[in-house]
Protein backbone atom coordinates (compact mmCIF):
# COMPACT_ATOMS: atom_id res chain seq x y z
CA UNK A 1 0.00 0.00 0.00
CA UNK A 2 2.64 2.35 0.98
CA UNK A 3 4.31 2.13 -2.45
CA UNK A 4 0.90 2.59 -4.51
CA UNK A 5 0.66 5.64 -2.32
CA UNK A 6 3.98 6.91 -3.19
CA UNK A 7 3.56 6.39 -7.13
CA UNK A 8 -0.29 7.43 -6.89
CA UNK A 9 1.22 11.02 -5.31
CA UNK A 10 3.72 11.56 -7.98
CA UNK A 11 1.38 10.92 -11.06
CA UNK A 12 -1.03 13.38 -8.66
CA UNK A 13 2.01 15.82 -8.51
CA UNK A 14 2.62 15.78 -12.02
CA UNK A 15 -0.98 16.15 -12.80
CA UNK A 16 -1.31 19.43 -10.96
CA UNK A 17 2.26 21.10 -12.07
CA UNK A 18 0.94 20.46 -15.81
CA UNK A 19 -2.73 22.25 -14.66
CA UNK A 20 -0.74 24.87 -13.40
CA UNK A 21 1.63 25.78 -15.47
CA UNK A 22 -1.63 25.54 -18.57
CA UNK A 23 -3.15 28.23 -16.13
CA UNK A 24 -0.84 30.55 -15.38
CA UNK A 25 -0.10 30.42 -19.41
CA UNK A 26 -4.10 31.75 -19.54
CA UNK A 27 -3.58 34.36 -17.24
CA UNK A 28 -0.46 35.33 -17.87
CA UNK A 29 -1.83 35.88 -21.86
CA UNK A 30 -4.86 37.73 -20.25
CA UNK A 31 -2.88 40.28 -18.18
CA UNK A 32 -1.46 41.24 -21.95
CA UNK A 33 -5.05 41.88 -22.84
CA UNK A 34 -6.07 43.98 -19.48
CA UNK A 35 -9.74 43.36 -19.83
CA UNK A 36 -11.57 46.03 -17.71
CA UNK A 37 -13.76 43.38 -16.19
CA UNK A 38 -10.46 41.36 -14.97
CA UNK A 39 -8.12 43.53 -13.27
CA UNK A 40 -4.07 43.18 -13.80
CA UNK A 41 -3.57 43.23 -9.88
CA UNK A 42 -6.41 39.71 -9.55
CA UNK A 43 -4.63 38.03 -12.34
CA UNK A 44 -1.18 38.52 -10.85
CA UNK A 45 -2.59 37.34 -7.58
CA UNK A 46 -3.90 34.37 -9.18
CA UNK A 47 -0.98 33.85 -10.56
CA UNK A 48 1.05 33.87 -7.34
CA UNK A 49 -1.32 31.70 -5.76
CA UNK A 50 -0.85 29.07 -8.15
CA UNK A 51 2.89 28.94 -8.50
CA UNK A 52 3.02 29.02 -4.21
CA UNK A 53 0.80 26.07 -4.50
CA UNK A 54 2.49 23.94 -6.89
CA UNK A 55 6.47 24.98 -6.91
CA UNK A 56 7.25 22.19 -5.47
CA UNK A 57 5.14 19.65 -6.94
CA UNK A 58 7.99 18.85 -9.93
CA UNK A 59 10.59 17.65 -7.35
CA UNK A 60 7.65 15.13 -6.17
CA UNK A 61 7.39 13.72 -9.84
CA UNK A 62 10.84 12.40 -9.58
CA UNK A 63 11.73 8.90 -7.92
CA UNK A 64 14.64 8.86 -5.73
CA UNK A 65 15.88 6.95 -2.67
CA UNK A 66 15.48 8.92 0.59
CA UNK A 67 18.21 10.10 1.71
CA UNK A 68 19.02 12.52 4.94
CA UNK A 69 20.11 16.43 4.13
CA UNK A 70 22.47 16.17 6.98
CA UNK A 71 25.07 13.49 8.13
CA UNK A 72 24.36 11.95 11.39
CA UNK A 73 21.27 14.07 11.39
CA UNK A 74 18.07 11.98 13.19
CA UNK A 75 15.02 11.88 10.43
CA UNK A 76 11.90 14.05 12.08
CA UNK A 77 9.00 12.57 11.91
CA UNK A 78 7.98 15.08 9.28
CA UNK A 79 10.42 13.95 7.02
CA UNK A 80 9.28 10.37 7.43
CA UNK A 81 5.78 11.06 6.55
CA UNK A 82 6.95 13.09 3.42
CA UNK A 83 8.75 9.94 2.49
CA UNK A 84 6.34 7.70 2.86
CA UNK A 85 3.67 10.20 1.36
CA UNK A 86 5.08 12.83 -1.06
CA UNK A 87 2.23 14.71 -1.27
CA UNK A 88 2.06 15.15 2.31
CA UNK A 89 3.72 18.63 2.97
CA UNK A 90 2.06 20.44 0.08
CA UNK A 91 -1.18 19.10 0.68
CA UNK A 92 -1.20 19.87 4.54
CA UNK A 93 0.41 23.34 4.38
CA UNK A 94 -2.01 24.47 1.25
CA UNK A 95 -5.25 26.68 2.41
CA UNK A 96 -8.82 25.53 1.85
CA UNK A 97 -8.79 27.11 -1.46
CA UNK A 98 -6.02 25.36 -2.63
CA UNK A 99 -6.74 21.43 -1.39
CA UNK A 100 -10.24 22.71 -3.26
CA UNK A 101 -8.40 23.69 -6.72
CA UNK A 102 -6.60 20.08 -6.01
CA UNK A 103 -9.27 18.40 -5.68
CA UNK A 104 -11.29 19.72 -8.32
CA UNK A 105 -8.36 18.97 -11.26
CA UNK A 106 -8.00 15.13 -9.37
CA UNK A 107 -11.34 14.10 -10.28
CA UNK A 108 -11.63 16.10 -13.29
CA UNK A 109 -8.95 13.70 -14.79
CA UNK A 110 -10.65 10.69 -13.19
CA UNK A 111 -8.04 9.50 -10.68
CA UNK A 112 -8.47 7.87 -7.10
CA UNK A 113 -6.16 9.38 -5.23
CA UNK A 114 -6.34 9.62 -0.69
CA UNK A 115 -5.10 12.91 0.35
CA UNK A 116 -2.22 12.09 2.89
CA UNK A 117 -3.45 12.35 6.64
CA UNK A 118 -1.85 14.95 8.91
CA UNK A 119 1.57 15.97 9.22
CA UNK A 120 2.95 14.55 12.45
CA UNK A 121 2.12 17.48 15.68
CA UNK A 122 4.91 18.67 17.59
CA UNK A 123 3.73 19.10 20.68
CA UNK A 124 4.99 22.70 23.00
CA UNK A 125 7.11 20.23 25.18
CA UNK A 126 11.01 21.58 25.95
CA UNK A 127 13.31 19.98 23.45
CA UNK A 128 15.43 16.76 25.21
CA UNK A 129 18.11 14.14 23.97
CA UNK A 130 17.66 10.60 24.22
CA UNK A 131 20.43 8.58 26.28
CA UNK A 132 22.45 7.83 22.89
CA UNK A 133 22.52 11.69 22.13
CA UNK A 134 23.67 12.25 25.17
CA UNK A 135 26.51 9.82 25.14
CA UNK A 136 27.62 11.14 21.65
CA UNK A 137 27.61 14.62 22.75
CA UNK A 138 29.89 13.60 25.97
CA UNK A 139 32.03 10.50 23.91
CA UNK A 140 31.43 12.14 19.85
CA UNK A 141 33.10 14.31 17.88
CA UNK A 142 32.14 17.48 15.81
CA UNK A 143 28.20 16.74 14.97
CA UNK A 144 28.35 18.01 11.71
CA UNK A 145 30.00 16.22 9.18
CA UNK A 146 30.37 17.02 5.05
CA UNK A 147 28.74 14.83 2.54
CA UNK A 148 30.66 11.90 1.09
CA UNK A 149 32.88 13.73 -1.91
CA UNK A 150 33.45 17.19 -0.88
CA UNK A 151 35.70 19.25 1.44
CA UNK A 152 34.66 19.64 5.64
CA UNK A 153 33.54 23.41 6.94
CA UNK A 154 36.93 24.42 8.32
CA UNK A 155 37.96 24.57 12.23
CA UNK A 156 36.39 27.93 12.72
CA UNK A 157 32.83 26.65 11.69
CA UNK A 158 32.83 24.06 14.13
CA UNK A 159 31.73 26.23 17.01
CA UNK A 160 28.10 26.69 18.72
CA UNK A 161 27.74 30.45 19.45
CA UNK A 162 25.48 31.89 22.47
CA UNK A 163 23.83 35.45 21.54
CA UNK A 164 21.17 37.56 21.77
CA UNK A 165 18.23 38.77 20.51
CA UNK A 166 19.83 42.01 19.11
CA UNK A 167 22.53 40.05 17.82
CA UNK A 168 20.26 37.15 15.65
CA UNK A 169 18.05 39.72 14.48
CA UNK A 170 21.27 41.49 13.35
CA UNK A 171 22.37 38.18 11.88
CA UNK A 172 18.63 38.04 9.91
CA UNK A 173 18.66 41.66 8.69
CA UNK A 174 22.15 41.02 6.88
CA UNK A 175 20.78 37.85 5.51
CA UNK A 176 17.58 39.83 3.76
CA UNK A 177 19.51 42.87 3.18
CA UNK A 178 22.44 40.44 0.97
CA UNK A 179 19.37 38.19 -0.36
CA UNK A 180 21.36 35.02 0.67
CA UNK A 181 17.85 33.13 0.65
CA UNK A 182 17.70 31.77 4.13
CA UNK A 183 16.96 34.23 7.07
CA UNK A 184 13.71 36.25 6.84
CA UNK A 185 12.59 37.40 9.81
CA UNK A 186 11.92 41.06 9.96
CA UNK A 187 9.96 42.87 12.27
CA UNK A 188 7.96 40.12 13.14
CA UNK A 189 11.16 37.70 14.45
CA UNK A 190 11.49 40.98 16.69
CA UNK A 191 8.66 40.88 18.27
CA UNK A 192 8.63 37.16 19.06
CA UNK A 193 11.58 36.29 20.11
CA UNK A 194 12.33 36.30 23.98
CA UNK A 195 14.26 39.54 24.83
CA UNK A 196 16.52 38.73 27.26
CA UNK A 197 16.85 34.91 25.93
CA UNK A 198 19.82 33.56 24.80
CA UNK A 199 20.13 31.65 21.12
CA UNK A 200 22.11 29.24 19.73
CA UNK A 201 23.81 29.90 16.27
CA UNK A 202 25.87 26.67 14.29
CA UNK A 203 27.02 25.93 10.88
CA UNK A 204 24.89 23.31 9.39
CA UNK A 205 24.50 23.12 5.75
CA UNK A 206 22.25 20.50 4.14
CA UNK A 207 24.11 18.52 1.53
CA UNK A 208 22.20 20.76 -1.14
CA UNK A 209 23.29 23.98 0.27
CA UNK A 210 26.94 22.80 0.73
CA UNK A 211 29.61 25.81 0.52
CA UNK A 212 30.79 25.43 -2.68
CA UNK A 213 27.89 23.42 -4.58
CA UNK A 214 26.18 25.73 -7.23
CA UNK A 215 23.58 28.61 -6.21
CA UNK A 216 21.60 28.88 -9.03
CA UNK A 217 22.75 31.94 -10.04
CA UNK A 218 25.86 30.63 -12.25
CA UNK A 219 28.21 30.93 -8.89
CA UNK A 220 28.61 28.80 -5.77
CA UNK A 221 27.65 28.82 -2.75
CA UNK A 222 30.09 30.87 -0.35
CA UNK A 223 27.63 31.23 2.93
CA UNK A 224 26.85 28.69 5.45
CA UNK A 225 23.64 27.96 6.39
CA UNK A 226 23.30 27.91 10.08
CA UNK A 227 20.67 26.05 12.30
CA UNK A 228 19.30 28.26 15.08
CA UNK A 229 17.68 27.26 18.39
CA UNK A 230 15.69 30.05 19.35
CA UNK A 231 13.64 31.20 22.32
CA UNK A 232 10.21 32.91 21.66
CA UNK A 233 8.70 35.04 24.17
CA UNK A 234 6.49 32.29 25.69
CA UNK A 235 9.73 30.20 26.38
CA UNK A 236 9.32 27.52 23.69
CA UNK A 237 12.55 26.85 21.92
CA UNK A 238 12.42 25.69 18.36
CA UNK A 239 14.65 25.57 15.57
CA UNK A 240 15.56 27.83 12.83
CA UNK A 241 17.50 28.26 9.65
CA UNK A 242 19.57 31.17 8.52
CA UNK A 243 22.55 32.45 5.85
CA UNK A 244 25.36 33.72 7.79
CA UNK A 245 28.77 34.96 5.44
CA UNK A 246 31.20 32.77 7.19
CA UNK A 247 33.07 36.12 8.23
CA UNK A 248 30.46 37.19 9.83
CA UNK A 249 30.10 34.09 11.86
CA UNK A 250 33.68 34.24 12.90
CA UNK A 251 33.57 37.41 14.03
CA UNK A 252 30.88 36.05 16.72
CA UNK A 253 32.22 35.64 20.06
CA UNK A 254 32.30 31.83 21.75
CA UNK A 255 32.58 31.16 25.48
CA UNK A 256 30.60 27.70 25.59
CA UNK A 257 32.60 24.72 26.93
CA UNK A 258 33.12 22.58 24.49
CA UNK A 259 30.95 19.47 25.55
CA UNK A 260 28.42 21.98 26.09
CA UNK A 261 28.76 22.72 22.87
CA UNK A 262 28.52 19.58 21.07
CA UNK A 263 25.11 18.95 23.21
CA UNK A 264 23.38 21.89 22.12
CA UNK A 265 24.16 20.97 18.06
CA UNK A 266 22.45 18.07 18.95
CA UNK A 267 19.50 19.35 20.70
CA UNK A 268 19.03 22.06 18.01
CA UNK A 269 19.51 19.28 15.36
CA UNK A 270 16.61 17.18 17.31
CA UNK A 271 14.17 20.10 17.92
CA UNK A 272 11.25 18.97 15.84
CA UNK A 273 9.48 22.13 15.63
CA UNK A 274 10.50 25.35 14.13
CA UNK A 275 9.74 29.32 13.75
CA UNK A 276 7.19 28.32 11.25
CA UNK A 277 5.15 25.43 13.49
CA UNK A 278 5.49 27.87 16.35
CA UNK A 279 4.27 31.08 14.44
CA UNK A 280 1.57 28.89 12.83
CA UNK A 281 0.09 27.88 16.01
CA UNK A 282 0.41 31.57 17.83
CA UNK A 283 -0.96 33.36 14.81
CA UNK A 284 -4.61 33.07 15.86
CA UNK A 285 -3.86 35.36 18.76
CA UNK A 286 -1.30 37.40 17.47
CA UNK A 287 -1.48 40.86 18.67
CA UNK A 288 -0.57 44.28 20.20
CA UNK A 289 -2.18 42.72 23.47
CA UNK A 290 -0.41 39.33 23.37
CA UNK A 291 2.61 39.59 21.99
CA UNK A 292 3.32 43.41 20.82
CA UNK A 293 3.00 42.62 17.00
CA UNK A 294 0.40 43.92 15.01
CA UNK A 295 0.21 41.40 11.90
CA UNK A 296 -0.36 41.85 8.75
CA UNK A 297 -3.20 40.31 6.94
CA UNK A 298 -1.25 38.43 4.31
CA UNK A 299 1.66 37.27 6.36
CA UNK A 300 2.57 34.13 7.16
CA UNK A 301 5.35 33.10 9.85
CA UNK A 302 9.28 32.87 8.25
CA UNK A 303 10.15 29.16 6.71
CA UNK A 304 12.69 27.35 8.76
CA UNK A 305 13.96 26.17 5.68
Amino acid sequence: MRRRDVERDRHVAALLAARAFTEIRYLAFSARQAHEDQPTDDVLERIRFLADLCHNLPGITRPRRWWLSRRGAPLSRREQAMNDRPMSWTWNTASPEGQAWMLRHIEQDGLRWRPPPPLPVYHRRSPSLTLRQETGALLGGWPVKAPAGVQPLPPEANVLKALDSISICALHEEAERLRLGLGKGGPWLKAHLDPDGIHYLVPDPASYYWPGRPNGRGGEIRWWQCTALLRMYDGEQVSSMIAVLPETFTALPSSLPSREQRRLVRLARATERDTYLWGRDHKTKCGPEVCGYTPDAAENPPAAD
